[in-house]
């Protein structure tokens, strides 16, 4: 019998859920850079084999909202509440379990099976680990809590068997040659907002919404032109810098991971307009692919 299933992962931000769903799936699909907020979307990855496709899902973290933008991202968290089979809760060793009471009154209603990870482990010591097993247990008591590192891969084998053994039987969802939901413009956004968000600082890379107006496939090469929108004036000249430095050094290393990505050869041009107040827009919001309602 073909087992197949939707894995949902949840938490709050900066907890590692996207380090942990590129080690799981085993492509570089999400974002997974040392800021919070960085996931912006609810982001599929697919893991096939012969008897089993799991459909994981990155979703961003759960916070609450200060701007329309960020309504949107707890409505993509939220939603993966409602769709799971197996729904993967990530917290690491430095939040505890209070943070966010709210959402966790969701999780704890759920009739799906719960695996609550506590990442980053490499980061305490044994008498604090289980302490924090037994807050977890009382709060979540229906959760099978499981300690990992994402980054290190630490115990991510034993994560991907409980999986297996907890899908329902099911024919596959996607193609059995499809890692993902999200078409290839999708991935070069993403990339070039990566090197924003590592290169800026403070309030820039969450100002920042990147949109891909051309992609020219060919055999060996791919032609992209990409636009950078920011909400202010002040902003666009940041990004760009003095003499444009900054822009091109963004430029410059997305288009190298980006032809690591594709593997193939890729002429990048990159451009910064101003958008105002781009996300508390409902109408431009939408625009960019988010989820409003």
């Amino acid at each position: 019998m073909h087992k197949a299933g939707f894995v949902n992962i949840v938490g709050n931000p900066n907890v590692g859920k996207s380090t942990l769903m590129n080690a799981l799936v085993g492509e570089r699909i999400s974002i997974a850079t040392f800021k919070a907020q960085t996931t912006r979307h609810r982001i599929m990855g697919i893991y096939n084999t012969d008897d089993m496709q799991i459909v994981f899902s990155d979703t961003p973290g759960v916070l609450k909202p200060n701007y329309k933008l960020q309504e949107s991202m707890l409505n993509f968290s939220t939603s993966a509440l409602t769709d799971a089979d197996v729904l993967l809760y990530v917290t690491d060793v430095v939040e505890t379990p209070d943070k966010n009471n709210e959402f966790m009154g969701k999780v704890r209603q759920m009739t799906v099976p719960v695996l609550l990870l506590i990442n980053k482990i490499d980061l305490t010591d044994q008498e604090k680990l289980i302490k924090l097993v037994e807050e977890w247990k009382e709060l979540l008591p229906q959760a099978e809590i499981i300690p990992i590192s994402a980054a290190s891969k630490f115990n991510v084998d034993y994560v991907m068997k409980r999986i297996q053994e907890l899908l329902p039987d099911s024919p596959p969802y996607f193609g059995k040659d499809q890692w993902t939901d999200k078409p290839a413009r999708f991935f070069v956004n993403e990339i070039i907002r990566e090197k924003i968000l590592l290169y800026y600082d403070k309030e820039i890379p969450y100002s920042v919404e990147v949109v891909v107006e051309e992609f020219k496939e060919e055999a060996k090469k791919i032609h992209i032109r990409a636009v950078i929108y920011v909400e202010r004036d002040s902003q666009k000249g940041i990004i760009i810098g003095k003499q444009g430095k900054a822009l091109k050094k963004v430029a410059t290393e997305a288009r190298r991971e980006l032809e690591r990505f594709f593997g193939k050869t890729i002429f990048l041009e990159t451009y910064v307009k101003v958008d105002k107040d781009w996300r508390s827009s409902d109408k431009e919001l939408r625009n960019f692919g988010y989820q409003l309602d």
